[in-house]
């Protein structure tokens, strides 16, 4: 007879089985050490960046006078900072775009000959937090494959740009059939990994030092596929939660650019509230269409360098004003969902910036970032120096820490930042 229930028991009857969700109530958990909500992170990147003046206040600190854009999110004021001053240093690389690479990197000189991204930082936090959850982290993308989430060899994760696939794999629970075929695809590929295991270490006795090198990021890859085999099996056998939603519906239309938004920002809170992944990178791009977004009519790439032509200026404001628009209804529903007596966004720091601070110049200096939830000193504008900026992978190094990851150094850092 089971003698503790934990956050992960779920009630059962007639084959059906519903994961508990945290329930300050239940005397259970509440006694257990482990019961209290986890602290999640949510990275969303709006690849060609927010129109500055249009963003950053005049003034400073808790009494900063809103803006034409803070005013969409004036309902969260409390809940989110805004920060200027920002950015990663070296980031002028091959094609003007590459920065959108390295925005969770900061890896330098991104595209440039020689060229290898580094870890990002959910994968960071992935690797010590994701082994409790089904998913040990989720790259969700507006439009195509692309993330920003790169494993410790460089490799990017592609990202999930279906909602319908993605609630599947949350929540639909295949027949029997389905999952042995899966557990014996897993074994399968335990047993090739001990081949080539066996070959590689063989092979290292007999090489230089630059291939023992090489062989050396090989044992990790081979090391990260073992832990994600093993992890993978674990989950297997437990039941996916069931949740009081309906399937979505994928959106094709790809100028849809805030359908397509909205779809995945509606799968989050239900991602974090039944704890299949604790850490989450979202992408917002659609370089090569003409979003359908009343006033809009050219594409949102070719308004970002608008050259200060003022229809232009215009036009993107609309754009950008949606996006913002799309983020506020993300925010709401995640303060309006409860866990015992706080709120998801209470228990999440959401992440909300760009790779790019001036889109018009290609310029990744002085990035707007918006960092919401998660219990931080909220209510403010820190206004950095728009000259000598400061790392933001200080700003990841807080929130790591934050995430009970403990680090003094990620990537280009030189310090932390007090949120």
């Amino acid at each position: 007879m089971q003698d503790k229930l934990t956050r992960r028991d779920a009630l059962t009857a007639t084959g059906v089985a519903i994961a508990l969700p945290f329930l300050e109530s239940n005397p259970v958990q509440a006694a257990d050490e482990h019961a209290a909500p986890p602290q999640r992170m949510v990275l969303i990147c709006s690849t060609l960046g927010l129109h500055s003046p249009s963003l950053f206040p005049k003034t400073a600190g808790k009494n900063y006078e809103t803006t034409e854009y803070l005013d969409i999110l004036k309902e969260h004021r409390d809940d989110f900072t805004l920060y200027s001053g920002l950015s990663h240093p070296d980031q002028h690389g091959k094609e003007p775009h590459d920065t959108e690479m390295t925005f969770l990197s900061a890896a330098r000189n991104p595209g440039l000959g020689g060229f290898k991204n580094s870890i990002s930082v959910d994968q960071v936090a992935a690797t010590a937090l994701g082994q409790v959850t089904r998913f040990r982290s989720l790259s969700l993308s507006s439009n195509g494959p692309e993330s920003q989430s790169y494993t410790s060899n460089g490799v990017m994760i592609p990202a999930e740009q279906s909602p319908a696939r993605l609630f599947s794999k949350l929540f639909l629970t295949g027949n029997p059939r389905e999952v042995r075929r899966q557990r014996n695809r897993l074994s399968e590929g335990r047993s090739i990994l001990d081949l080539v295991g066996e070959q590689a270490k063989a092979l290292n006795r007999n090489v230089s030092n630059a291939d023992k090198r090489q062989l050396n990021e090989y044992f990790s890859a081979i090391r990260d596929a073992e832990l994600e085999l093993k992890t993978a099996e674990s989950w297997l056998d437990r039941p996916k939660p069931i949740v009081d939603a309906e399937v979505p519906t994928d959106i094709a239309n790809k100028q849809d650019l805030i359908g397509r938004a909205d779809a995945l920002f509606n799968l989050i809170p239900l991602i974090l509230q039944t704890d299949s992944s604790r850490i989450i990178t979202m992408v917002i791009q659609d370089h090569l269409v003409v979003p359908t977004i009343n006033g809009v009519s050219a594409e949102h790439h070719n308004l970002s360098h608008h050259g200060r032509d003022p229809e232009k200026i215009k036009q993107l404001k609309i754009i950008e004003k949606e996006i913002l628009r799309s983020l506020e209804r993300f925010l709401s529903k995640m303060r309006m969902t409860s866990e015992g007596d706080q709120r998801l966004l209470d228990n999440t720091s959401v992440l909300f910036g760009s790779n790019l601070g001036n889109a018009n110049a290609h310029d990744p200096r002085n990035l707007p970032i918006i960092l919401a939830g998660g219990r931080h000193n909220h209510g403010r504008y820190v206004a950095g120096n728009k000259e000598n900026n400061t790392p933001l992978c200080n700003l990841f190094v807080s929130l790591l820490n934050s995430m009970g990851v403990e680090t003094e150094k990620f990537a280009t850092s030189n310090g932390s930042i007090d949120i």
